[in-house]
């Protein structure tokens, strides 16, 4: 089969249409450093809470979930979260993302010196999945989200993003 140009594709498949899904902040304690190691630098921040909010769901991140990050040789720094959402009416929603953090060398140095940047000096982008058995969330096991995000000193900004 000869693959088509990207002109001659269908609309559905030449562009990517996305749903806001909800904001969410969450607080990270001071990281855990684990050290260099053959794979990088590696770093775990614990999350303290946090809470997102959405036209479809919104709630608090529970305390207890945590961010396993590596800088890699490269400067990059990979973004490995596991967290707990408990929505307004108490289900709760297991929340996993993975993505990546890099930019200019003096802006991401600035950024772990707590120095808040503006966004679009850096790209911070995710991928969240999502776990529940509360019914009227179970929508969200079969989705596929992205979220675009911004550091500060207290913790991460995010807004996540259905993908349609």
């Amino acid at each position: 089969m000869a693959i088509p140009s990207f002109e001659q594709l269908p609309e559905t498949l030449r562009s990517v249409r996305t749903r806001p899904l909800f904001n969410f902040f969450i607080q990270v304690r001071k990281p855990q450093i684990i050290g260099t190691s053959p794979d990088g630098y590696r770093r775990i921040g614990i999350i303290a809470n946090g809470s997102f909010e959405g036209e479809r769901v919104s709630g608090e991140v529970l305390e207890g979930g945590s961010d396993w990050q590596r800088v890699r040789p490269d400067g990059a720094t990979t973004i490995d979260v596991r967290l707990v959402l408990r929505t307004g009416d108490a289900a709760l929603i297991g929340m996993q993302y993975r993505g990546f953090r890099h930019g200019p060398a003096d802006v991401i140095a600035r950024i772990d010196g707590g120095e808040i940047i503006d966004p679009s000096r850096y790209y911070m982008r995710i991928v969240p999945f999502f776990e529940t058995a509360a019914p009227q969330y179970d929508w969200l096991n079969r989705i596929i989200a992205v979220g675009i995000g911004h550091r500060n000193a207290e913790g991460a900004l995010y807004s996540v993003f259905e993908l349609l």
